[in-house]
């Protein structure tokens, strides 16, 4: 008895000497912080205390020790999905997760809270160290996942991931050149799982390039996952998780032809139906069918064709998976070509997840109409943030606008794509901003919006950087995400891919004549260096230990794609010459950051380019004798219906405004004197998103609107031109008198985003 009392008042003490002034105090300088966890629990708990005790040695100078009463006390339960607690209780800070992944997520939001960046080994962020962490007395946190598998897409690893990993496990043979085939091993995986739970992920499409070792024969590889809790799924052309381009042998099995060699393209997928059946794995299983890479379906060819085979894929893989996996997750992907067969009447199963796409470049190009969200499988997004094929590749930098990706993905949660969202990265470190944002998003809907966009990124760079930093260098970064809107770097050159190859080497054109004038690249090429001006000067300013990431994540995405602008747009060949082999040498440096731990996974030419060389292009005459007579953001309206929306880092004003159907924006100018002008209306080019229109009107002073529509076919040159400069453009020729006048812009279909207008005249 007297035993007893002395350890409940013991444990009295500690609770009064950790608990003063409203904040529990759970590393004090002295005792390695402790934990408790249940001794049964899943192996990514173990993962992620793994990764826990790394970033409290990196924070504290001591790895956390387990105990019977630790102050931190984590539990495993099992609610059906990956969201966790975090709360304070009795002195103690009480972990709960929902399942073996949410408890891991809940470890890893400790290390947040103490200071650690989900960047700290990717983006070599090195935390502070602290002589004390505290939490408020009352503090409590509960999270529930919006989006239900959430995770990425590895591609084109050609010119990064791949090279990068063959030295990771000693292929010199891969480090030397990308064309040699080597296996993303075991543990680069490993590190690609771990970014994914401290990001709140929990799905991966492996990597499937030629020369790239499949997923399933890289040793380790599967259960790596398993342990890290990841679920494993597959690509639009890879069915029943099988990697086609590394797993198919045509000298072997034959055609991949269901039509005349049906037979043993079944056993093909039983063979890894029967191999995932052993073990705990966690798989979602892709159904239907394309070609061996990313192309069409073989042995058809008119649309109907392709949609009665295609039809008996599934009928046949749905009784396969049924035999072996009841239960399965089962993706449709209606990618491309597969999106006429689907609209054709193809009839895909109720319970089997829509997973919708975009069309490469950013812009959804369909979403769940008012049946299909009511389908018991549920909707998800497969979504570019890099991408090889036409009209241009971008595969170098990640300047996708994160206005674009919240307008976008926002759209989609709202049409009940909440099953899963996918982002193909060729590189997870070079998409470190855009990724972070896109699953910050599918873990959390409102954690950013419209309006708390730049909101999201300033904190991003203070948490990478610190305070002082990040506020200084955020209008630069503001500023970098509106000139690749106008223009990514990898489009810098106004060339284009997969062309005629008699006409041109490897069906690439070369650089040529660009379409901006000498006063309009003098005034790009003036914003790009001021902003790299800014951020170079800022670097004094980073802790010494950051260098090497603010280097990796704001200097060479910015100076490089400012050097890229001046060696193509500079009409002094010195000056085009000097910013050439100025990227090579930011290249180098990026190469030899960390020791040489990143060596390979940088290229400043993925696929040789001709936009990559050292090139410079003729800028277009100015023949023009008009000038800009009026000219407004779509955000600096006189009025605005209900439902009009600014969005933040969106277009090239940076604040494009979305419209429901039937929304108005409403605009006041004035003229000097009488002209006859043209009305140049500039808007971001969305997709319909249903197999409707995209219409918008334009009238000036109450006169009867003009009808315009953005719907374009898929790979027509409009399209192109529109992704390529971030904007589609209508003209409207006027007559206009002298004095005020009033313009309309009325949406008549949804998805209509407004981002700039002007008008143009004799002065």
């Amino acid at each position: 008895m007297i035993r007893i009392r002395y350890v409940i008042t013991l444990l009295l003490l500690t609770v009064a000497l950790t608990v003063m002034g409203g904040e529990l105090t759970w590393f004090d300088g002295k005792r390695p912080v402790s934990y408790s966890v249940a001794k049964r629990h899943s192996k990514v708990v173990d993962v992620a205390l793994g990764m826990f005790g790394d970033d409290m040695l990196a924070v504290t100078g001591m790895r956390p020790e387990r105990k019977r009463h630790g102050i931190i006390e984590i539990v495993e339960e099992n609610r059906g999905n990956d969201g966790f607690s975090l709360s304070v209780r009795n002195g103690r800070i009480r972990i709960v997760g929902n399942s073996g992944r949410g408890a891991a997520y809940g470890i890893l939001e400790l290390s947040r809270l103490a200071g650690v960046s989900p960047w700290i080994w990717w983006g070599d962020v090195v935390p502070e160290r602290k002589e004390r962490l505290t939490i408020d007395a009352g503090f409590t946190m509960e999270h529930v996942p919006s989006v239900a598998f959430r995770g990425i897409f590895l591609n084109d690893e050609d010119w990064s991931l791949r090279p990068w990993a063959g030295r990771m496990q000693g292929n010199k043979a891969a480090e030397a050149s990308a064309d040699k085939s080597t296996a993303i091993c075991a543990p680069a995986y490993r590190k690609i799982f771990e970014l994914l739970l401290r990001l709140r992920a929990n799905t991966l499409w492996p990597a499937m390039h030629e020369g790239t070792v499949a997923f399933f024969q890289t040793e380790g590889a599967r259960l790596m996952a398993d342990s890290c809790g990841i679920v494993i799924g597959t690509s639009h052309c890879e069915p029943i998780l099988r990697n086609n381009v590394g797993e198919w042998d045509v000298s072997e099995r034959g055609r991949f032809n269901y039509i005349s060699n049906g037979e043993a393209v079944r056993q093909y997928w039983q063979e890894r139906l029967d191999e995932v059946s052993e073990g705990t794995g966690e798989y979602l299983f892709t159904i239907g069918m394309r070609g061996i890479h990313d192309g069409s379906m073989e042995g058809v060819s008119t649309l109907q064709e392709k949609t009665e085979a295609l039809q008996r894929v599934i009928d046949d893989q749905r009784k396969m998976l049924e035999a072996r996996f009841p239960d399965s997750r089962q993706v449709f992907v209606p990618y491309k070509e597969v999106l006429q067969i689907y609209e054709n009447g193809l009839r895909v199963p109720d319970d089997v997840m829509l997973m919708w796409c975009d069309d490469n470049y950013g812009y959804l190009t369909r979403l769940s109409d008012d049946v299909q969200q009511r389908r018991s499988g549920g909707a998800g997004v497969y979504y570019h943030l890099s991408y090889w094929g036409r009209p241009h590749d971008y595969l170098w930098l990640t300047t996708t606008q994160p206005g674009l990706i919240c307008e976008e993905m926002r759209l989609a949660y709202d049409h009940q794509a909440r099953g899963e969202w996918i982002a193909n990265v060729h590189d997870p470190k070079v998409a470190a901003y855009d990724l972070e944002l896109f699953l910050d998003m599918a873990w959390d809907i409102n954690s950013v919006g419209a309006s708390s966009v730049e909101k999201h990124l300033k904190a991003w760079l203070c948490r990478q950087y610190g305070e002082r930093v990040g506020e200084r260098i955020f209008p630069a970064m503001r500023e970098f995400y509106r000139l690749c809107a106008i223009r990514k770097p990898e489009f810098m050159g106004w060339t284009q891919v997969e062309l005629d190859k008699k006409k041109y080497n490897r069906g690439l054109s070369p650089v040529t004549e660009v379409g901006m004038t000498a006063a309009e690249a003098g005034e790009y090429l003036g914003a790009y260096r001021k902003i790299a001006g800014i951020v170079r000067d800022n670097m004094n300013g980073v802790r010494h230990e950051l260098r090497d990431s603010y280097f990796a994540h704001v200097i060479y995405p910015v100076c490089a794609a400012s050097a890229m602008a001046h060696k193509i747009l500079s009409q002094d060949k010195a000056e085009s010459d000097r910013a050439y082999q100025e990227i090579q040498q930011l290249t180098r440096q990026y190469n030899e950051l960390a020791g040489g731990k990143w060596k390979g996974l940088m290229d400043a030419a993925p696929r040789r380019l001709p936009v990559f060389g050292n090139v410079h292009a003729r800028l277009k005459a100015d023949t023009t004798q008009t000038a800009v007579l009026v000219s407004k953001a779509a955000s600096d309206y006189t009025h605005a219906s209900d439902g009009a929306k600014v969005t933040e880092m969106l277009g090239h004003s940076m604040r494009a405004v979305q419209l429901p159907k039937g929304g108005r924006l409403t605009y006041e100018f004035s003229m000097t004197q009488d002209k006859t002008v043209v009305l140049t209306t500039a808007l971001i080019p969305t997709q319909p998103n249903d197999t409707g229109d995209l219409r918008y009107s334009v009238s000036i002073d109450g006169g009867k609107p003009v009808v315009f529509s953005l719907k374009e076919p898929y790979r027509s040159e409009r399209w192109k031109l529109n992704v390529l400069r971030g904007q589609a453009v209508r003209e409207l020729p006027l007559e206009l008198a002298a004095g005020r006048h009033t313009l309309v812009i009325e949406a008549l279909d949804d998805h209509i985003v407004v981002d700039e207008w002007r008008i143009e005249g004799n002065e």
